[in-house]
C-alpha cells in the first residue's frame, strides 16, 4: 500500500514509518519541522528512514491548503495516518493559535484530501486529553467527553467531530486513536521521561507536579505502533446495530470508529520516577510543585474496544520500556 504519514519526523511518526517500510509499504512522510523542540532531533529521526527505497520525505505544513491538495492529487494514497499536530497541553496555554493552525486547519485539509482522492481509510491521532474533567475510571471511548480542560484537548475532540462529519457526508472511513502517554527511544524532549532522565544525569532537580499525586497510563512506543498498524489495516465500517436514540461516541451508523490505545495499567508518578532512577542508577532531587493549569490528575485507558476490534493489547512492562528509553537517551546524548 501507499501510505501518507503526517508528522513523519515526530516520535510516533518515525517509529510507525519504519515499521510500515519494513513490511514493504510505500511511505510518503510530511512534516513542517517546526521548532517547538530542537529540530536536530527531528532530522536525526528522519535519518533512521533515509535508507529505505520506498520512503519519500516532503517538508510541508498541513495548514497550506494548496500544497496539501496538490500532494493528495499527485500521490494518490491508499491510506493516511495523520500524526502531525501541535502537541503539548501546557504550551497550548501560551500559544493557542498554533493549535488552531495545525490541529484544526491542517486536519481539515487532510479530510479534504482524503475526500477528493478516494482514500480507503483515514486514521488520525487523538489524545487521552479529550477526557478532560472526567473522573470515571478507566476512561472509556463510550463516555461523553464534552468538558476538555485545555485547548489542546479541545482541538483533538474537534478533530473527532470533524472526522465523523466526513464519514457521514462522504462515506470516508475514519478511525481516531486516543493515545495514552507514549514513551520510548526517540521520544520528545518536553515529555517527562526525557525531562527526568536528563535532569538526573545532570544532577539537577526535577519538578514533581501535584506533589507526586498523579497517575498516568504510560504506553511503550512499540505497543503504540503495533496497535496503529492493526487499525490502519482494519478499515472502519458502519455499526449496523447503532441506535441513534442511544448515541455512542465510539461508533456510528457511518464508517467511523474511536479507540483508546493505552497500557491499561496506570502508574503513580512517584513509582514512575523511581523506575527512571533505577534505570539511570542515580536518585533524583525533587521540587514538589502544585497542579498545573490544563493538566489532569490521572489517565487510565479502557481498551476493550481495541482488543475486540484488532485483537491487540499493549503489554510492555514499565521497567523494560524505561530501561530501553534510558539506554537510548544516554547513547544519543553522549
Amino acid at each position: 500500500m501507499k501510505i501518507l504519514v503526517t508528522g513523519a519526523a515526530g516520535f510516533i511518526g518515525m517509529h510507525l514509518s519504519k515499521r510500515l517500510l519494513e513490511r514493504g509499504d510505500e511511505v510518503v512522510g510530511i512534516d513542517n519541522l517546526n521548532d517547538y523542540y530542537e529540530v536536530q532531533l527531528k532530522h536525526d529521526r528522519l535519518k533512521q528512514l533515509a535508507n529505505f527505497d520506498k520512503f519519500t520525505f516532503i517538508k510541508m505544513d498541513m495548514a497550506d491548503r494548496e500544497a496539501m491538495a496538490k500532494l493528495f492529487k499527485e500521490q494518490q494514497f491508499n491510506r493516511v495516518m495523520n500524526l502531525a499536530a501541535q502537541a503539548g497541553v501546557r504550551y497550548s496555554l501560551e500559544n493557542p493559535l498554533a493549535y488552531v493552525d495545525s490541529n484544526l486547519v491542517g486536519f481539515a485539509n487532510i479530510l479534504e484530501g482524503c475526500r477528493h482522492n478516494k482514500v480507503e481509510h483515514l486514521v488520525y491521532a487523538s489524545s487521552s486529553s479529550v477526557y478532560g474533567s472526567n473522573t470515571d475510571m478507566p476512561f472509556s471511548v463510550h463516555d461523553n467527553v464534552d468538558h476538555p480542560v485545555s485547548l489542546y484537548a479541545a482541538t483533538k475532540k474537534s478533530g473527532e467531530l470533524m472526522a465523523h462529519t466526513y464519514s457521514h457526508l462522504y462515506n470516508l472511513p475514519t478511525t481516531g486513536l486516543r493515545f495514552f502517554t507514549v514513551y520510548g527511544p526517540w521520544g520528545r524532549p518536553d515529555m517527562s521521561p526525557s525531562l527526568f532522565a536528563g535532569a538526573i544525569l545532570r544532577d539537577e532537580a526535577i519538578n514533581v507536579f501535584n506533589k507526586g499525586r498523579m497517575q498516568r497510563d504510560f504506553t511503550y512506543i512499540d505497543d503504540i505502533v503495533e496497535g496503529v498498524i492493526r487499525v490502519i489495516d482494519k478499515v472502519a465500517e458502519p455499526n449496523e446495530q447503532y441506535d441513534k436514540s442511544l448515541p455512542d461516541p465510539a461508533t456510528s451508523y457511518a464508517p467511523y470508529r474511536v479507540y483508546n490505545i493505552g497500557n491499561n495499567e496506570p502508574v503513580e508518578l512517584m513509582e514512575f520516577i523511581e523506575t527512571i532512577e533505577n534505570a539511570v542508577g542515580k536518585k533524583a532531587e525533587k521540587n514538589m510543585m502544585g497542579m498545573q493549569d490544563g493538566d489532569v490528575v490521572a489517565t487510565f485507558a479502557n481498551i476493550d474496544a481495541l482488543i475486540e476490534a484488532v485483537g491487540f493489547k499493549p503489554a510492555t512492562p514499565l521497567k523494560d520500556g524505561i530501561q530501553k528509553f534510558v539506554d537510548w537517551y544516554k547513547e544519543y546524548h553522549s
